[in-house]
């Protein structure tokens, strides 16, 4: 049990609002500082330490405050003008990261001035654009000079197997994923490679062919100091979206081939992305949460250019099922055994065993990009990323590996950095695995919590799981 407020060294108020989550945190806390937190329900139970006009001792020290609670409850001003003794969970700027076409600025931004920088070998160049309808489409890509040659080396290949010309190889087009800006959940997110196929996802898309004009709802802000993400509109019975509510995109080369494993209890490989938690905390400490976890696609791969089993468009239901390794687009309560822990995956692949010490080296790249990616962000885009000393934040990462066994990659493996997420699902991890979940928040509170209102644990010594990989000061006290 927390202790009395009388004898507390800080106060408390955790109101995650995630069933999930919420008991984890309390028994982090509960862990590490038993004794010395006092938890209260408001911001208005915090005790006072102004005078009135009668009171002529000493004013009382400000007593310390710990807010952890969903972005928009917490109370930025009360952390603004209590620098040294509010501590808060989440930075107020921070869409340089967490937007997929502002991620894009800046890692292009930073491999500009920094061409040897580990973000040019394992981040995806991107196309970013915007576009409210699809009849400005072409004017929209314009500039994407990339994504535009592409489609132009694309012009006399196959699109699939069945229009394969003799003596050519589908295999040989370049394909993209688009990706929605302010989307989540994996809502919106589509392959082509060519303009045509991506002029036909935005007429799927078009608002017109949904509803009328007043029951839309109303543009959404981008104002630079509105940097929680808003509301994703809910999707259409067949998942489309409304383009005029989601107008920034970001169009990627789509990384073939990924490496393939079967799922935890599986027989058929799968392609999967490496879900990877990061801790930032003050302006500006990085720490990587070793456990990682494994999300697998619910259907056994396909390359882009191959129809889905039965046929169909790829960009059906059924035709996503192989590519997409969201679990949130998994439609059984059990996400079919997608979720795994990384460090499970077997230590060597293939037949012969090869790729022994595969995931040292995928750990060590992710290390890595991780901080550099923020440092990236810190020192490139602080306009839109800005790292207060009393702020901390838990990001979830999201990796893909590539096998390149017989390319030139690193180690025959390389991991992409595909996004960066502000309070990331944790219920993605579902029960069983719920202790590495656990595992992260007792690293949380030891590293930040403790570090900030300087108090040591109940254990010795640091966690550690939480493996440091930035320590740059941005001269914010």
């Amino acid at each position: 049990m927390a202790t009395k407020p009388e004898t507390a060294s800080f106060y408390a108020l955790i109101a995650y609002e995630d069933p999930y989550v919420q008991p984890l945190i309390l028994s982090a806390l509960e862990k590490q500082f038993p004794t010395q937190y006092h938890i209260i329900p408001s911001l208005s139970a915090l005790p006072s330490t102004a005078l009135t006009s009668e009171e002529v001792q000493p004013r009382k020290p400000e007593p310390q405050l710990l807010q952890i609670l969903p972005y928009e409850s917490l109370s930025f001003d009360h952390a603004l003008a209590h620098p040294t003794t509010s501590l808060i969970n989440a930075y107020i700027i921070r869409k340089a990261l967490i937007r997929k076409h502002y991620l894009a600025t800046t890692v292009a931004n930073w491999i500009v001035k920094n061409p040897d920088s580990v973000l040019k070998t394992n981040v995806v160049p991107g196309e970013s654009f915007e576009v409210d309808y699809v009849e400005f489409l072409d004017e929209a890509v314009l500039e994407c000079w990339g994504l535009r040659e592409s489609w132009a080396r694309n012009a006399a290949k196959p699109t699939a197997r069945e229009e394969r010309p003799e003596g050519s190889d589908p295999q040989e087009r370049e394909w993209w994923i688009l990706k929605p800006g302010l989307s989540d959940r994996g809502q919106g997110i589509r392959l082509f490679s060519s303009e045509e196929e991506l002029t036909r996802i935005f007429e799927e898309w078009d608002p017109d062919n949904d509803s009328d004009d007043e029951d839309e709802e109303p543009e959404r802000s981008d104002d630079e100091n509105d940097d929680p993400l808003p509301a994703t509109p809910k999707p259409q019975a067949d998942d489309r979206i409304i383009t005029s509510h989601l107008r920034h995109f970001t169009a990627q080369p789509y990384i073939h081939p990924p490496l393939l494993l079967p799922p935890p209890g599986g027989d058929a490989a799968r392609k999967f992305h490496i879900r990877t938690y990061v801790l930032a905390v003050g302006a500006l400490r990085v720490y990587v949460y070793k456990p990682m976890l494994a999300l697998f696609a619910a259907a056994p791969y396909l390359p882009p250019w191959v129809s889905p089993s039965g046929g169909g468009d790829i960009n059906s239901a059924a035709g996503l099922r192989a590519h997409l390794t969201n679990t949130c687009l998994q439609e059984t309560g059990e996400r079919e055994g997608s979720v795994g822990l990384f460090w499970d995956l077997p230590d060597t692949i293939g037949e012969e065993g090869q790729g022994k010490g595969w995931k040292e080296a995928v750990f060590s790249q992710i290390c890595a990009v991780t901080g550099e990616v923020f440092e990236a962000a810190a020192r490139g885009m602080g306009v839109h990323f800005q790292p207060l000393p009393n702020a901390f934040e838990v990001f979830g990462l999201d990796f893909l590996v590539k096998d390149g066994r017989d390319g030139e990659e690193k180690g025959g493996f390389t991991a992409y950095l595909l996004e960066v997420n502000a309070f990331p699902d944790f219920k993605q991890t579902g029960e069983e695995l719920k202790e590495l979940i656990g595992g992260l928040w007792d690293g949380v509170v030891d590293v930040a919590v403790g570090g900030f209102f300087g108090l040591e644990g109940e254990k010795e010594g640091r966690d550690e799981r939480m493996v440091e990989v930035l320590d740059i000061d941005l001269g914010r006290r």
